[in-house]
C-alpha cells in the first residue's frame, strides 16, 4: 500500500498521470517529446475531439502510424480537450476510431505561456502539427490530406 501511494504521488508531483492508455500531462511533462534528437521522425498532432477539422483527419494519421509500423516514425496525439471530458468525450473517440498512436491529454490552461514553445508560429488555432526528426523540423497550422502527410513523412524518414 504504501509504495502504491508513493507511486501515485511521484505521478501527481510530476503532473503526469496515464489514465487507462492515456496519458494526462502538463506542458513541461510534454515538452520532451517536441524535442527529441534521435533516428525517429516525429509527427506530434495537437487536436480536440470538439474541432471538426481535426476530426476529419484524425484517420490519416492513424493511417500513418500504420503504414511507417516498423520504421522509424513515432505518431504523437496532442488532445487539447478538457480533462473533465477524458472519459466522457477523448475515451470514446479514441474507441469509435480505434486509435492506436499514443495519445497524450494536454492539461494545461495556460495556453499563452506554451504555445511560442510549441511553435513561434502558432497562433492557437487548431488542428495544428509539428513533424521534426533530428535534421527536419516544420510546423503547420492547417489541416492535411493523407497524401500530404505520407509525402511529408516519407521525404523526412531517417532509415
Amino acid at each position: 500500500m504504501k509504495l502504491t501511494a508513493l507511486v501515485l504521488l511521484f505521478h501527481l508531483f510530476a503532473s503526469t498521470l496515464w489514465s487507462q492508455n492515456v496519458l494526462v500531462t502538463d506542458f513541461k511533462g510534454l515538452e520532451p517529446m517536441l524535442n527529441r534528437q534521435n533516428d525517429t521522425t516525429y509527427v506530434v498532432n495537437f487536436w480536440a475531439t470538439w474541432c471538426i477539422p481535426c476530426v476529419k483527419e484524425i484517420p490519416y494519421f492513424q493511417q500513418i502510424h500504420d503504414e511507417f509500423t516498423g520504421k522509424k516514425v513515432k505518431v504523437i496525439l496532442v488532445s487539447l480537450d478538457f480533462l473533465k471530458h477524458l472519459d466522457s468525450r477523448l475515451k470514446p473517440f479514441i474507441e469509435k476510431y480505434n486509435l492506436t498512436p499514443d495519445v497524450i491529454l494536454l492539461n494545461d490552461p495556460d495556453a499563452n505561456s506554451w504555445i511560442n514553445k510549441v511553435s513561434p508560429e502558432w497562433s492557437g488555432a487548431l488542428p495544428a502539427t509539428i513533424i521534426y526528426n533530428r535534421s527536419f523540423r516544420a510546423f503547420y497550422e492547417k489541416s492535411f490530406t493523407f497524401g500530404e502527410l505520407q509525402t511529408i513523412v516519407n521525404q523526412n524518414l531517417k532509415e
